[in-house]
Order: structure tokens, then C-alpha cells, then sequence
């Protein structure tokens, strides 16, 4: 059993934003272009639906 979820959750965070830069570094860099040119309102809600998201799977996994 891992002896601290919070430091292997920040390793897995760190893993998977990780993967689109080595795998696909040109494209990448295109999806931060488009992100970059999003207005604060459509961020704040993919934020919010990322949370969201995020906390759903968290409880659906803890049952």
C-alpha cells in the first residue's frame, strides 16, 4: 500500500501531464496556443468541469 497518497497523487499528476510533451511535443505546443487564446469565462468553466470531473471519479473509487 503507498504510504502517501498525496505525494503519489502529485507523482501521477506529474506522469500523465507529462506524456503530450514527449509524445507529441509539436502538438502540444498548438493545444497551449488555442488555450492561451480562450477567454477567462470558458476557462474558468473547463476548470470547473475538470474539479468536478476529478472529484466524481475520486468518490466513485472510494466506494
Amino acid at each position: 500500500m503507498i504510504e502517501h497518497p498525496f505525494i503519489a497523487a502529485i507523482a501521477l499528476v506529474l506522469i500523465l501531464e507529462g506524456i503530450m510533451p514527449f509524445v507529441a511535443p509539436s502538438q502540444w505546443k498548438q493545444m497551449l496556443v488555442q488555450i492561451s487564446q480562450m477567454s477567462d469565462k470558458n476557462l474558468r468553466i473547463m476548470g470547473a468541469v475538470m474539479m468536478i470531473v476529478g472529484v466524481l471519479i475520486f468518490k466513485i473509487i472510494q466506494t
